[in-house]
């Protein structure tokens, strides 16, 4: 019996241990730099101009991915007057979708206008603690860097936008940028599981 318990707490404490990893509310975010679909380097602080960024983890081949799509490109476009700026960045890259998943396809989201970056060995989703795709985190530019500010859902209802209740994303940016707290800056996505190598 006295071994059930041990392991049983040794259990409990490695999942409150995987459950707590990536950054925090309100850590300060490091600097990163990942590639694009082009092969060019981009950096954390080539946004240095936007006073939010969205960083939107997200898979190429992943239903729920999809079915956000439109959604977060409103959002990108309602937002980009604002001085708010996305981000997409893909986490899965050589496991189911392999090589080929980095080149621009006719349905992902212009690279032009939002950043589609590789998180070549999973490394970006690992340090903010991404679990799904699509799970977005908004980080706060100060003159020091940037800080996260909300991290999770995107909304409610990722099946049927029309009966959205909770909009978790649009909120915590209006709340950002009308120099408020996100009063909930927590939401657990609904996704893909971010297979890890």
């Amino acid at each position: 019996m006295k071994t059930y318990f041990t392991l049983l707490v040794a259990l409990l404490l490695s999942g409150a241990a995987f459950a707590q990893s990536g950054y925090r509310i309100g850590s300060k975010v490091d600097n990163f730099t990942l590639k694009d679909a082009q092969n060019q380097a981009v950096e954390l602080s080539n946004f240095k101009d936007a006073p939010l960024l969205v960083v939107v983890f997200t898979s190429v081949n992943c239903p729920y991915a999809k079915i956000y799509e439109n959604r977060l490109q409103n959002l990108a476009q309602s937002y980009a007057g604002k001085g708010t700026r996305f981000v997409y960045v893909n986490t899965n890259i050589g496991l189911e979708e392999g090589g080929q998943a980095a080149k621009p396809q006719p349905d992902r989201p212009s690279t032009e206008k939002f950043p589609y970056l590789i998180d070549e060995g999973q490394q970006l989703s690992k340090q903010f603690g991404a679990t799904k795709a699509p799970e977005v985190f908004v980080l706060q530019n100060s003159a020091d860097g940037f800080y996260l500010r909300y991290k999770g859902a995107i909304d409610d209802n990722p099946q049927a936008e029309n009966f959205v209740k909770q909009r978790h994303l649009a909120t915590a940016l209006d709340a950002l940028l009308a120099g408020r707290s996100v009063a909930n800056s927590e939401n657990r996505a609904t996704g893909c599981s971010i297979k890890r190598f």
